[in-house]
């Protein structure tokens, strides 16, 4: 069980557009659910990253991170304003 785990589960969010005024700009997202808090955020703002970097978006403003408990720890999951 331990080693599922420690598996992360993260998984980068579709990305959602966030209108036509905010111009090539939308939110992006990722997420994971690992053992500890700090891991899942971790992981949560890795996925967000690589997101937005396979998209080829820059980042913009700040990252939103809501966490809470899972069945296996805690799932994280992290938005930001990303344009091209």
């Amino acid at each position: 069980m331990r080693s599922f785990v420690l598996t992360a589960i993260a998984i980068g969010a579709a990305i959602v557009s966030t209108g036509a005024q905010a111009g090539s700009c939308v939110k992006a997202g990722g997420e994971a659910t690992m053992l500890t808090e700090d891991l899942a955020k971790f992981m949560a703002g890795a996925a967000l990253k690589n997101q937005m970097k396979a998209n080829g978006l820059t980042p913009s403003g700040q990252v939103n991170m809501k966490c809470q408990p899972a069945t296996f720890g805690t799932h994280c999951i992290a938005h930001q304003r990303a344009c091209k």
